[in-house]
Parts: structure tokens; sequence; C-alpha cells
């Protein structure tokens, strides 16, 4: 029993208790951005996007994604710098050339922010301090490729670069080559821009040119629609065998009409989503996996089962714009970091 002469302290106390702010009990968001060379207009990282809002409602992050216009190593740069300055608790970053953004990522990693990267930079991603990377191997994905391809009798193949000086991409040519060259197998590379019209019209330019040509390879979504689109109007569907890297609604429902022999799926959306989370995790409770490497792909689609997969279109369409401008501009960068 307790007796009556604590009774009034164990009141002032309790008393006290709840005059203390809940802000004080409760944990404060962390705070976390994400920066990668993916363009707004490319479908395949608006996929991305969303798998990192869906983690940050989850986990109750605040999430701001930035990318520049168009592929600017520069301009990344730039970012990355810009983010270290606002201390955040958490960056993820992609790194589709060390040279360019080694120095802005080990300031990061020197002012004690945890990184993560994504999709691009798995051969330097440890080096430059991050905690871990998520994403494929490009150079084997691409020698699968092109096994596969030669396997399906394409003698003469051009790979469709939208990215000139993206690492990620110069693995998966260097791959493919590896797997598909040979005395009687060529391989040939052109350079477009992501512009739709633009790379269509390069295409349709390319097949007329060079009759020989038997077998297209896109590295990612966005030069294969538009590439599609230009074997389509040249009567050259079915007749081209088209493979590409990356999935995307446009691409599944290409595969589902046999347009496409096979893509190289990497997983976009768990590239945004994992992150997110293991970051969240690391600052709320100070724990993350211990594997440097989350691999996230290559597992290759096909018209066979291509229903199998997960329907990535509930994940392709545009974000809302209150949705765009939360992660654009998040609210610790409106108010200033705390």
């Amino acid at each position: 029993m307790i007796k009556s002469k604590l009774l009034p302290l164990l009141v002032v106390v309790c008393a006290a208790s709840l005059l203390v702010p809940l802000t004080t009990l409760a944990q404060r968001k962390p705070k976390i951005i994400m920066i990668t060379h993916g363009q707004a207009a490319d479908s395949f990282w608006l996929i991305v996007q969303n798998g990192a809002a869906s983690a940050a409602e989850e986990t109750n992050s605040d999430l701001a994604y930035r990318s520049p216009e168009k592929f600017d190593l520069p301009a990344m740069s730039r970012m990355i710098d810009e983010a270290v300055a606002s201390k955040p608790d958490a960056l993820i970053v992609s790194i589709p050339d060390a040279v360019a953004l080694s120095q802005s990522i080990r300031a990061a990693v020197a002012a004690k922010i945890p990184v993560v990267s994504i999709n691009s930079g798995l051969e330097v991603s440890r080096q430059l301090g991050c905690l871990m990377h998520i994403g494929q191997q490009d150079g084997a994905a691409g020698k699968k490729a092109g096994e596969r391809m030669k396997a399906l009798g394409v003698k003469n193949a051009v790979i469709i670069n939208q990215e000139v000086g993206n690492l990620a991409l110069e693995e998966r040519i260097k791959g493919f080559r590896e797997g598909f060259e040979g005395p009687f197998h060529h391989v040939q590379i052109l350079p477009v821009m992501m512009e739709f019209q633009a790379c269509q019209k390069a295409v349709t330019d390319y097949v007329e040119k060079y009759s020989s040509m038997d077998g297209i390879v896109a590295l990612g979504p966005i030069a294969a629609e538009p590439a599609l689109q230009a074997l389509d109007q040249e009567g050259k569907i079915g007749k081209i065998k088209v493979c590409v890297f990356d999935i995307s609604p446009a691409v599944l429902a290409a595969l589902g009409r046999k347009q496409i022999e096979f893509a190289i799926d990497q997983q976009q959306w768990l590239q945004g989503y994992l992150p997110v989370i293991f970051l969240a995790n690391y600052v709320k409770h100070g724990s993350i996996l211990q594997n440097d490497l989350i691999l996230t792909g290559p597992s290759f689609v096909t018209s066979e089962n291509a229903q199998k997969v997960v329907d990535l279109s509930k994940y392709g369409i545009p974000l809302d714009r209150n949705l765009k401008r939360t992660m654009a501009v998040s609210n610790f960068d409106r108010n200033g970091a705390d």
C-alpha cells in the first residue's frame, strides 16, 4: 500500500509528465534525400520515385527526390553538394559516373551522412563509403542478353544508347558484346536523344540505311518505345528482333503482343523502396543489413511469363501534383534543416 504522504509527490510527478511536449516523446521524421540521374520523362525513374514514395509513407519519412532535367553529371554533383549542405539524416544516390560524382559523395560520407547507392555504381559504391548498393550487375545482365539474342538467330545487332557516358549502360554494352560477338555476329552502337521523336527518327534512319540489321537492343524503355514505333512504321515488327533492358507498362504491353522477344527486369520499384526502408530504420534505430550488395535483378520477362510479372502500370501513372511537389521540395527544404 502507498503511504498517504507519498501521494502528493506522485500527483506532482504525474502532472509534470503531462506537461512534457508530445514532440519530445515522439520520434522525429527521418529526412532523406534521393538524387538520381534519371529524367522525369523516363518511365523507369517514375517507378523508382513511386517506390520511394511508398516507403516514405510507410516509415513516416520526409523524402525529397531530385534529378537533373537531362543527363547532366555536373548538375547532379551540385545537387549532391546542396543536399549535404542541408544536413539530411540520410542520402540515396545513383552513381552513373564515379569520376564526376566521387568528390560529392565522399563529402556526404565525411559529414557523417549515411549513403546508399542505387541502380548504377555497384563497382565503386563501397569504395566511396556507401553503406550498400541496391541494383543489378549490369555486365552480367548484358552478357546474358547477348547470349539470348545470339540463340535467337540474330547476327547483326544495334544497341540504342540513350545516355552516353552512363557507367551502368556502358557495362551493359560491354557484357552484351561478350555474350554476343563472334566471327559472324556483330554489334553497332547508335547514340540517341531521349526526346521521343528524335529517337524514333534516329532508329528509322538506321533501319533504312542498314538492311542487314536484324536485332535491336534498347538500353531502356525510353529508347525501346520510340524504336518500336519506328519499326512499326517501317513494317519491321516481327522481322527485326527486339530486346530491352528494364520494364515499363509499354514494354509489358509490347511483350504481351510479342513485339519484344524479352526484357531484362531489375525491379526498379524495389530500388526506390528498399533504400528508404533501410535508411529510415537506420536513422531511427541504428540498425541496417550488413550486406553491402542487394541484387534486384536481372530476371528475364517474355511473352510467356509477362502476365506473372507484377502489373507495373499502377506504378507508372504520373504522380499527382501535390506528391510531385512534396517529393521535389520537402518540408525540411522549405523550412531549413533542423
